[in-house]
């Protein structure tokens, strides 16, 4: 960091706001124009002058994330890192906040690499990145003269081919501990789902793990016969499943807040009803519900989830084959029956058409008001329960005998322990912490947290009871004294304690598949 850059022509901005102004201003201008338009040569200087601007804007943001961290600026809205605080406050991705505290971490380690990119004509983002990888390799106390050596060569003009060599001529030279080159810190393994929920592995195994996993793939994923037409990568997928498989049936796994390890495993209805031949109108009703089904499960690929695989077709019937199944009726409210409910419930008060005309209502006998809250119940249980009662109808009525089995109660009072059902149908609904602010840590990680506190009589019930990860439950509520608050729509508020900042989650959870 050092003078502000001028630009010939372009008047200096007087503060950072004017500046963020003026690039928006620019780039907006560049947004409005046709670049079919352009000549040539005009695309060209354009697509070199972005890449220099992305250069600086890398470095400016490394800068400034620098010194918001520094004075723990995330904790102010109840984050428990920069990177959460970006994703949450910023709407990155969880990829680009690793990126951007990524080049924060750089700036603090290669200072003149991150000086040599904010200029925007010496690096590029990307050929800076892989300089600062390659100096990462060597001793600490060798790391500063190898930047300055290779920022020296960049300004002289040398490409990504001469930086290479270079860099490689360094580490050669560099003392290494007992003349190895440990790449140890370089180890990594990321596990994403996609929308459709499929998996994206990708890792940079050490040399010792590496030979491991190749030695279980290996003794897994031989051919199974003349038959067996599987490439050598689906075979090697293949024997990955059937390892995990193998270490979750042999239990030897280690708990998982507070709970044995299980694989959780999400089928529609839609799904198992189709396993069997149903009528034609039950055909359009399970495709409908398939589609509601896979919203749910590209929403749980970005947002987080309980850590479930989201099967059907074949996938879905082999997994329900030897599974012990666990049916959850969810209510979908039928807007038909809303109106019946409030007229009912303004009889009961003692309202009716009479109300307006002058006339007095007569007041209900004793059986005539009993019958009427019956009705009223009557009225709100076809309410959750969809139009004509048809979540609880399949279960019972059209469901085999695993899936029609007793229903568990799903509150229990005051109790000082959390029963399994009412924490597996939290998790279900849930699938992630529910902070108002923000966060996508999976319901492996999290914690089930009364919303009142049971010390204050707080009752055990899925209603009463949240997801909240380990920050968010132990530091920012219990610690922090932040309080939050579940809402009947399912939306939910956070307060800090001094009441200046309110969290707002942005709506109701999906609706369950």
């Amino acid at each position: 960091m050092g003078q502000p850059a001028t630009v010939p022509g372009v008047p200096a901005p007087a503060s950072a706001a004017e500046a963020l102004a003026m690039v928006r201003a620019g780039l907006g201008y560049l947004a409005a124009a046709d670049p079919a338009d352009m000549p040539a040569q005009a695309q060209a200087e354009c697509l070199h002058g972005l890449e220099r601007a992305e250069a600086t804007i890398t470095a400016v943001r490394a800068w400034i994330l620098g010194a918001f961290t520094a004075a723990q600026g995330h904790s102010a809205d109840a984050d428990c890192s920069p990177r959460a605080w970006l994703i949450h406050k910023t709407v990155v991705t969880r990829g680009a906040a690793a990126g951007h505290t990524g080049w924060m971490r750089r700036a603090a380690t290669h200072p003149l690499v991150v000086a040599a990119l904010a200029e925007g004509t010496v690096l590029t983002e990307s050929v800076a990145r892989k300089l600062c990888g390659w100096n990462d390799r060597l001793p600490e106390e060798c790391r500063q003269a190898a930047d300055e050596i290779l920022v020296a060569a960049a300004r002289a003009g040398a490409d990504e081919r001469d930086l290479a060599g270079l860099a490689a001529e360094i580490s050669a030279h560099a003392p290494h501990e007992d003349g190895d080159d440990d790449r140890f810190e370089d180890r990594s393994l990321r596990l994403e789902t996609t929308f459709d929920g499929a998996g994206v592995l990708r890792g940079d195994l050490s040399p010792e793990c590496s030979a491991l996993v190749g030695a279980v793939l290996e003794a897994l994923s031989a051919p199974a016969g003349r038959e067996d037409t599987r490439t050598q990568a689906q075979r090697y997928h293949d024997a990955l499943e059937e390892a995990a498989r193998r270490l979750v049936a042999a239990g030897m796994l280690p708990e998982r807040a507070g709970q044995p390890v299980k694989v959780w495993v999400h089928t529609s209805l839609a799904e198992q009803r189709a396993m069997d031949k149903g009528s034609r109108l039950e055909n359009v009703w399970v495709a409908a519900m398939a589609a509601r089904w896979a919203a749910a499960r590209g929403a749980a690929s970005v947002s987080g989830g309980d850590g479930a695989a989201w099967l059907e077709g074949d996938a879905a019937r082999a997994a329900a084959c030897d599974a012990s199944l666990i049916p959850v009726v969810t209510g979908d409210v039928d807007l038909g029956v809303l109106d019946g409910l409030v007229d009912l419930c303004l009889q009961l008060a003692g309202h009716g058409p009479w109300c307006g005309s002058g006339r007095e209502p007569q007041p209900l006998t004793a059986q005539a008001e009993r019958m009427l809250r019956h009705a009223v119940i009557g009225k709100a249980i076809d309410l959750l329960s969809g139009p004509g009662g048809l979540a609880s109808f399949l279960r019972r009525q059209q469901l085999d005998g695993r899936l029609a089995g007793p229903s568990v109660p799903l509150d229990v009072g005051i109790s000082s322990t959390i029963p399994a059902a009412i924490r597996a149908a939290v998790i279900l609904r849930d699938q992630h912490c529910q902070w108002a602010g923000g966060c996508s840590q999976p319901a492996s990680g999290c914690q089930v947290h009364h919303l009142r506190h049971q010390a204050d009589g707080g009752p055990t019930s899925v209603d009463d009871c949240a997801l909240y990860c380990t920050f968010h439950h132990l530091v920012a509520i219990h610690r922090w004294g932040w309080t939050v608050q579940r809402h009947p729509d399912g939306t939910s508020t956070a307060r800090s304690p001094d009441g200046s900042k309110i969290f707002h989650s942005h709506g109701p959870p999906p609706r369950p598949g």
